[in-house]
């Protein structure tokens, strides 16, 4: 025990600190401020990811601490553990204060900052078509079981694999509604109820499956990189970094560099250029593009960018467990169980089965590792959006891909968008 740590302390001193932020929480002293939502959520998240990690199986196949957390995150409220005051406070931190936001805003800076140029361009050529080849697999898989349960093609892909493959909630599922609405006259609840149901099914299955994932990269290495880049054969950090040395103040630059993209892509999406040939872009996707220009520009001096990625690198070993469990808390399990039938499940692994066999072997045709092609371009695609993607990520422990998460939620939720208005023209 003289070198285990539980989030970096003594195990000792990790029990004596959870135990007071847990007291207060249940004597009602605790805030419910942000300060007292992430004393909470640290310390469910210690005491889960710590026991994920030392389950057999479900530690190499199943994602380990992560997955755990989330899982018994969304138990604890569930089954009324947690005061409903302080889940309150956890929602708010992660969604109305908009934690994950900004956990996401300083992933995407710091991993695209930290690709050496040529590498970059080169992995952001071919990551469309890695895209496209999951939705296809998807389709395909999912069409094959359809006719198996008797269910037409054209409502397999209207109903399951475009809510599945959307890009999440927001970005896929409520808008896919709302193009159903508009083309059939039809409530767009009427559609919605059953894409989020099939969606959060589907969701579990790829978190699940990040995590076995990740435990076939470990025995077959050969499928897979080392977690930071996609392209076979290539360094992923710049040599000249390397040697760089670095100053507490450089760090609050990172900060401000992050928050400042952030920004640029808010403009954009918001005020300046909301559409491209009325497809609504997101801000992420703004911000991606431009932090791939000023990288490729040589625009962000060394330092900076080498700030940005040790920033990075904080988060998403510290701050991964406050999201993980703002997840958790998020997911109802009632709702999840009651919408499990036997045929929901099996079409929605098919179609996650699907999304991971068509990126995984289009991915290699253009040059990426098949494993983290899969992850990225099929499993994150097929989850809720933000919050799926850094589920389906940490399961697969390859957080320094949050930039291409990000651009199947994003940019490949837009072209789901685009091929929905097209079915649903042609067969609705």
């Amino acid at each position: 025990m003289k070198n285990v740590k539980f989030l970096g302390l003594p195990p000792y001193l990790a029990a004596v600190l959870i135990v007071i932020c847990v007291t207060a929480m249940y004597m009602g002293a605790l805030p419910t401020d942000l300060g007292g939502a992430f004393a909470i959520m640290l310390s469910i998240g210690v005491v889960f990811n710590e026991i994920g990690k030392r389950i057999p199986i479900w530690n190499t196949y199943i994602g380990g601490g992560l997955v755990l957390a989330f899982l018994g995150s969304s138990a604890l409220v569930y089954f009324n553990v947690i005061p409903k005051t302080y889940v309150e406070a956890m929602n708010w931190a992660t969604e109305d204060a908009n934690f994950l936001t900004l956990f996401i805003v300083i992933l995407i800076t710091g991993s695209i900052l930290g690709l050496e140029r040529k590498l970059l361009l080169k992995s952001m050529a071919g990551y469309i078509p890695a895209i496209l080849g999951g939705v296809a697999g998807a389709a395909l898989l999912g069409i094959i079981t359809g006719l198996l349960f008797g269910i037409n093609p054209a409502d397999v892909v209207i109903r399951y694999v475009l809510p599945v493959m959307g890009g999440g909630n927001g970005a896929g599922a409520v808008p896919l509604s709302q193009i159903y609405e508009k083309t059939t006259g039809q409530p767009a609840a009427s559609y919605y109820s059953f894409a989020i149901t099939i969606l959060t099914i589907a969701n579990i299955f790829a978190i699940i499956a990040a995590g076995l994932l990740n435990g076939i990269g470990k025995r077959a290495t050969a499928l897979t990189g080392d977690g930071k880049t996609l392209m076979r054969n290539s360094e992923e950090i710049a040599a000249e970094k390397d040697d760089v040395k670095l100053s507490m103040i450089d760090y609050g630059g990172a900060f401000l560099l992050s928050l400042t993209f952030y920004a640029l892509g808010c403009l954009f999406s918001e005020v300046l250029l909301p559409t491209i040939f009325g497809v609504q872009i997101h801000t992420f996707a703004y911000m991606i593009v431009f932090v791939v220009i000023a990288n490729a520009l040589g625009l962000i001096p060394a330092y900076v960018r080498k700030a940005a990625t040790v920033l990075q690198s904080f988060f998403t070993k510290n701050m991964i467990l406050i999201i993980m469990v703002g997840v958790g808390i998020d997911t109802d399990l009632g709702e999840l169980a009651s919408a499990i039938t036997f045929s929901n499940v099996v079409m929605a692994l098919m179609i996650i089965i699907g999304a991971i066999l068509g990126s995984a072997i289009i991915g290699y045709l253009v040059g990426f590792y098949p494993i983290d092609s899969a992850v990225t371009a099929g499993l994150c695609m097929a989850n809720r959006g933000g919050s799926g993607d850094l589920a389906v990520l940490g399961a697969s422990e390859r957080m320094d891909l949050i930039s291409y998460a990000q651009l199947s939620s994003r940019l490949g939720g837009g072209l789901v968008l685009v091929i929905g208005s097209i079915v649903f023209g042609m067969f609705l």
